[in-house]
């Protein structure tokens, strides 16, 4: 290396809201080694740091924003996951973003923020380069989250970057996001909520400094060697449709569930007009997250239809959000399915939690078991859209039958009672994703056994051979030996997120140069086989603090329709149920957590050097 520059900057920053202080602390270089950054070296300070049975939304819980080991330098570092104890699931928490936040906070020197304890007022944090202010935010307080960032751009500088919270956030929703860039948030483990918990607005940064290492000969030619490998083929498929290009295609296949998982493509044949190409048919203009070479976003036109009115620049929905607010409840409106992620992001609400619990309160009310005066008048029925939206802005709002469903669906069966539990498609309290493991069998296991249930993206479905996972078992009916290769993609997926990579990237980059790729901008020689071992480590730190906090993922309960009991009567799997017991059992086997308890074993977190980790779950 020319530069004595690194991709870390070797700090963080310890804000105790409290007492209105701030801390920069050292980070020693070798955690960056074992945990690279991101929610591996989140999982690393917190599981230290919160106290065990911390209140989720009180002051003793920690809030982390943490760029990871690539994001800010020209390697496909655009993201950044916030980290917490989850107020949803009363476990370890975690929510992945993009744009430019991660890098803008990573460049302006930080490789992460602690919020810790409540501030007395709305506030928000300005990092403006080695420089942090708590300022107020009582002006902010109230605006949506789209609102809120161009606000404070105008007070910071078109260069500021926000991520901020919206009025879910601030009234506690649990499916609250924390967002920016109009739209491209961290969503899962209700991470919006604990931000609105300590009275914190938004984190502003600004940075002076341009990509890390950009000059640096070295690191140009194993950049242009990346951008060489790249697959054009996909990469111009990602451009042009984004995920969306799968919302059709996947609720023909079966990987999409139909109304709220209990249907099939029987009950929905509209789905095939809802194509990549019908629902970029708007788009005003394509989007990339920081320095991406792919760009799989795209901003639409403002709406025309005066029952939909999304503004100009609003972002293209994605596929989870496609099929939440479409095959989910029966609803083929596209310009529904734009101005449904409008108000989300502007409201800061999980496109999935919404969808998913708008669909539970659909079944409800279709069977009866909540009626048109328990929704202030709101017909929630298949396929009407009109009502499902204009429920949306309730729950974001907590306003009337809105603050039952706020919380989601857990909350919901709650007060709604043990009958509507058939309908409730959430593990661990987390609402579902959009893919149906009945067509891919190790969804089953991640969405039960991953520390944050019920996520879709922690395992590597591509199965690139590239990082050499093993045998992959491609015929859905075979559920034996499938262990090794989804441990293997899991593991995966944990160094990408871990180093600030973007998933949907890294299908068409050369993801067999990541070691090179890190290499060259610290200085190391860390190989594949050690950033594997890396991936374990962080899969076992994320577990052993989900264990702590009292929860056992083995016994979480799972929704009959999930794997198939009763079988679909119609559609891709008519007839076909998983064998959900063997797919546990030899995935907890490959990983060496235990059978009842999911704990890691102590030889495996001494092995991976977390003995003090193993003294707290053994003792």
């Amino acid at each position: 290396m020319v530069s004595e520059e690194k991709a870390f900057n070797g700090k963080i920053l310890n804000v105790d809201l409290s007492t209105g202080s701030t801390q920069a602390e050292a980070i020693p270089p070798d955690l960056y080694r074992k945990y690279l950054g991101g929610y591996g070296l989140g999982a690393r300070l917190l599981f230290n740091r919160i106290p065990k049975g911390a209140d989720p939304l009180g002051p003793e819980n920690i809030l982390g924003l943490m760029p990871g080991l690539l994001t800010g330098t020209p390697f496909f570092g655009s993201r950044y996951q916030a980290v917490t104890k989850s107020p949803k699931t009363g476990g370890w928490g975690d929510a992945n973003g993009g744009g430019d936040f991660g890098p803008v906070l990573k460049n302006a020197g930080w490789d992460g923020v602690l919020l810790s304890g409540i501030s007395a007022k709305p506030v928000y944090l300005l990092l403006s380069d080695d420089k942090a202010e708590i300022l107020d935010a009582a002006d902010l307080w109230g605006m949506d989250s789209i609102a809120a960032e161009e606000k404070l751009k105008e007070r910071h500088g078109k260069k500021a970057s926000v991520a901020c919270i919206g009025p879910a956030g601030e009234k506690l929703s649990l499916m609250a996001i924390i967002n920016n860039d109009h739209g491209r948030p961290a969503a899962r483990s209700a991470v919006g909520a604990v931000m609105g918990s300590k009275n914190v607005k938004a984190v502003v940064a600004v940075a002076s400094r341009g990509a890390i290492l950009s000059q640096d000969k070295d690191v140009q030619a194993e950049v242009k060697k990346a951008l060489g490998g790249i697959n054009a083929i996909v990469q111009d498929q990602l451009h042009t449709f984004g995920t969306t290009g799968l919302t059709n295609i996947s609720a023909t296949s079966g990987d999409a569930p139909i109304k709220n998982w209990g249907g099939a493509i029987d009950d929905f044949y509209e789905a095939a007009e809802m194509s990549g190409i019908a629902i970029g048919s708007n788009r005003d203009k394509f989007y990339g997250c920081w320095h991406c070479p792919v760009a799989c976003g795209a901003e639409g036109k403002a709406s025309d239809n005066p029952k939909f009115p999304f503004p100009l620049h609003t972002h293209r929905p994605e596929y989870e959000t496609t099929t939440a607010f479409g095959a989910l409840m029966l609803n083929n409106d596209l310009d529904s399915l734009h101005y449904a992620n409008h108000l989300c992001n502007a409201y800061g609400v999980d496109t999935i939690a919404a969808g998913a619990t708008l669909s539970f309160a659909i079944e409800c009310y279709e069977n009866g078991l909540i009626t048109k005066e328990d929704t202030d008048g709101i017909e929630l029925r298949w396929g009407n859209i009109e009502g499902a939206l204009a429920m949306l802005e309730k729950m974001a709002k907590r306003e009337g039958f809105g603050d039952i469903l706020a919380d989601g669906i857990r909350k919901a069966v709650e007060h709604i009672g043990p009958a509507s539990k058939p309908f409730a498609m959430e593990i661990g309290g987390e609402e579902l994703p959009m893919h149906d493991p009945k067509l891919m069998p190790d969804y089953f296991t991640t969405y039960k056994l991953d520390a944050t249930p019920a996520r879709h993206t922690q395992w590597d479905m591509s199965g690139l051979s590239r990082w050499n996972l093993g045998r992959r078992v491609m015929d859905r009916e075979t559920f034996t030996g499938r262990a090794e290769f989804h441990k293997g993609a899991s593991e995966y997926m944990h160094v990408i997120n871990a180093a600030g990579l973007c998933f949907i990237a890294m299908v068409c980059a050369p993801n067999d140069q990541i070691d090179g790729w890190i290499n060259a901008v610290t200085g190391w020689d860390t190989t594949m086989e050690e950033l594997r071992t890396v991936g374990e480590r962080i899969a076992n730190l994320r577990m052993a603090f989900e264990i702590r906090e009292g929860n056992n993922p083995a016994k979480r309960d799972v929704p009959g329709r999930l794997i198939g009991d009763p079988p679909l009567i119609g559609g891709a799997h008519a007839g076909f149920a998983l064998d959900a017991e063997t797919l546990q059992r030899e995935f907890l086997t490959a990983c060496d957590w235990d059978q009842e308890t999911t704990k890691p074993s102590r030889a495996k977190l001494e092995e991976l050097g977390l003995a003090d980790v193993a003294e707290v779950l053994h003792g």
